[in-house]
Formats: structure tokens, C-alpha cells, sequence
């Protein structure tokens, strides 16, 4: 039976980047995953196996160290804007080649009271994430942050939700807030500041964490977007996805003791999974 190719797409992912940059005072350190996927005219290869035109995604990988010593890795960003705009130079038969960046976080280990020059401390699961889809007529940049995770111990209420036979759970004033945030925003243009504008923004989504008096998840989660759109015009638009993280009280009665909201358990599974994308007006 004949078929049509409609679409391909190949490439190699979790490429682990690493690069000390050693400067007189100070060494810089950047760890990276790079994932790339380009797409163009490769039907050759599935249809026939004719591999004239692919190129092979341990060149890839290859391409990602030798661009990283020619240049400044300043941020995910603009590393990502010039590997893309390399494929593209390069292979005439490729038409898009999309770019993910995701940063281990490393900070400068505090020796009384001073960055130390060449010690660093890991910042957990948290991830700094850009991505890049270039075609011919332009790219597009995207960046945003998975992992983050924030817990409040007070300020958070669930109360007055829908009520049917098969609810159980009780209205709440007070309750442990733990969620994991992800975030990701596309940018208008790609002459934008990736650092300056993901410092700011990831400032403005804890801050607004910590101060809200939260009647839910949604409506912090809204709040977190609003905010985030009014602290930054390098963006239009934000995305949030936020698990709800459950703390569930522990019953001591059957041990004579009472529970003021101080012993809990935490649970991964199964939990809330609430999200919004919002766009300035």
C-alpha cells in the first residue's frame, strides 16, 4: 500500500554541555542540555533509505562543542539563536531546526560572606528552559522555567467549592500551599535580554507567591500570570502549569494528642494539576 511522508523530523537530544570560562578573578561556570530536531528534505532517507542529504546527529552534537568554544555562552538564549541560525546556513536542505536549552543552575558557594571564584552549589530540580524554532522566513524564541519549587505555610484557603455527593473534602483557612511551578513565555522579539528578562520574571512569580492571599490555585496562579505581564513588556503572553502538592493533616487522635495544624504528610500521588495561559489585554 502506498503512503505519503507528511512529516519528519530528527535530531539528538540531551546533548551535556559544559563550560568553564576562566577569567583572571573568577572562574563561569554554564551547564546546559541542548536538544535539537531538524526538519527539511529528508524523505529520501525514510522512503529509501538514501542518506545524501542527513546530516548526522552526531554532527549535531558535535556542532553544539564546537560553537560553544567560538563563542560566549552570554545565555540559553542567544546560543540558542546562533546554533539554529548555523543549521540553517549550512544544510540548504534543512527548513527548520528548533532548539530546547534546559540550564542546570549553578551559584557561587558563600565563604564569609564572599562568592567564592571557583566553588559552586547545585540549585535542585529547578530548570531554566529557552527554545528556538527557526525556519527559513525567521526565528521564534521561547523561554520559561520548569521545576521551581515554592511551598507557604499560611495565606492559602479552599472553601466554598462545589458540593455533590461525592465530595469529602472540608472547607479550609489554612493550609500548606506546595506546588511546583512551570512557566513558559514566548518573547515579541529576539533582541530581547534573555537574562534580565527571566531574572526579572521568575522574581515577580515568587514575590507574588509569597504576598497572596490565596482562595485556590487558580486564583493564585492568576495572579502569579497578571503580575508577571505587568512586571516585563518584553512579553505578551505566559503560560502556568501548577500541581498541587498536598500536605494532609495527620489524625493523632488515636495517640491522645491533638493536631494544631502542625504534623502533616506530603503526597505526590495523585494530585492537582491546575494551569492557565494568559495575554496582555
Amino acid at each position: 500500500m502506498p503512503v505519503i511522508l507528511t512529516q519528519n523530523a530528527y535530531g539528538k537530544s540531551k546533548v551535556r554541555l559544559t563550560k568553564v570560562t576562566r577569567r583572571p578573578d573568577r572562574h563561569d561556570l554554564v551547564e546546559w542540555s541542548v536538544d535539537i530536531q531538524l526538519e527539511g528534505d529528508f524523505a529520501a532517507a525514510y522512503a529509501d533509505g538514501d542518506n545524501r542529504l542527513v546530516v548526522a546527529t552526531d554532527t549535531m552534537k558535535n556542532t553544539v562543542y564546537a560553537l560553544a568554544r567560538d563563542i560566549d555562552l552570554a545565555s540559553p538564549e542567544n546560543f540558542a539563536l546562533r546554533l539554529s541560525e548555523h543549521f540553517l546556513a549550512k544544510y540548504p536542505q534543512v527548513s527548520t531546526a528548533a532548539i530546547a536549552i534546559h540550564e542546570q543552575a549553578w551559584q557561587r558557594i558563600d565563604v564569609d560572606g564572599q562568592p567564592h571564584p571557583h566553588a559552586f552549589i547545585g540549585s535542585g530540580p529547578e530548570r531554566r528552559v529557552c527554545r528556538v524554532a527557526r525556519t527559513r522566513s525567521g526565528p521564534h524564541l521561547r523561554a520559561g522555567i520548569e521545576g521551581m519549587i515554592v511551598l507557604k505555610t499560611a495565606n492559602s484557603a479552599f472553601r466554598n467549592f462545589h458540593h455533590d455527593e461525592f465530595r469529602t473534602l472540608p472547607d479550609t483557612d489554612d493550609r500548606i500551599m506546595a506546588t511546583e511551578v512551570s512557566a513558559e513565555w514566548p518573547y515579541e522579539s529576539t533582541s530581547v535580554d534573555g537574562n534580565a528578562c527571566f531574572d526579572l520574571i521568575r522574581r515577580t512569580l515568587l514575590k507574588t507567591f509569597a504576598e497572596h492571599k490565596s482562595l485556590g490555585v487558580q486564583h493564585t496562579l492568576y495572579a502569579m500570570g497578571e503580575a508577571a505581564l505587568a512586571a516585563c513588556s518584553a512579553i505578551d503572553e505566559i503560560s502556568l502549569t501548577m500541581p498541587n502538592r498536598h500536605r494532609l493533616p495527620i489524625n493523632l487522635a488515636p495517640f491522645n494528642r491533638t493536631n494544631p495544624n502542625e504534623i502533616f504528610v506530603a503526597t505526590d500521588e495523585p494530585h492537582g494539576l491546575i494551569s492557565g495561559t494568559f495575554r496582555r489585554q
